[in-house]
C-alpha cells in the first residue's frame, strides 16, 4: 500500500497505447496511459470502459458522434457499444478496468497490450 503518483508513473511510459497497472481494487486493475494518433475501432462486451483524462483530451468517437474529454474531466463507453479513441496530441489517462480486459476489446490485433506492473 502507498501513495502512486500519477506523473512518477506516467513518465516510465515509454509507448503510446501501452497501459501500465498502478494498483488493484478487488476485481479491477486501475492503468495508466499515454496515447497519441488513431486506436482502433473496438468494443467490449462484457464491461464498460472508463475514460479519466490527466493531461491532454482525447476525442472518443462513435460511428454517429465524437464525444470530447478533456484533462480533469471523465467519460463512460457502455459495454458493447463501438468506438474509437484518438489523441490529436498526447493525452495521459487513468484507467478502470476489471482484470484481464484486453485493451482492443473485439477488434485484436498489433495494438493489442498486455499491461505490465509499473514499479
Amino acid at each position: 500500500m502507498g501513495v502512486v503518483n500519477m506523473d512518477a508513473k506516467l513518465a516510465k511510459i515509454a509507448g503510446h497505447w501501452q497501459p501500465g497497472v498502478v494498483a488493484r481494487l478487488n476485481d479491477y486493475e486501475v492503468k495508466l496511459v499515454k496515447v497519441h494518433g488513431d486506436f482502433v475501432w473496438h468494443s467490449h462486451d462484457d464491461t464498460d470502459e472508463l475514460f479519466v483524462v490527466h493531461k491532454g483530451e482525447i476525442n472518443i468517437q462513435f460511428r454517429n458522434r465524437d464525444n470530447w474529454v478533456r484533462a480533469g474531466e471523465l467519460f463512460v463507453v457502455p459495454k458493447g457499444v463501438e468506438h474509437r479513441p484518438c489523441a490529436p496530441a498526447e493525452c495521459e489517462m487513468m484507467l478502470i478496468e476489471p482484470r484481464g480486459v484486453v485493451n482492443t476489446g473485439d477488434a485484436g490485433g498489433d495494438r493489442t497490450y498486455a499491461p505490465q506492473w509499473l514499479e
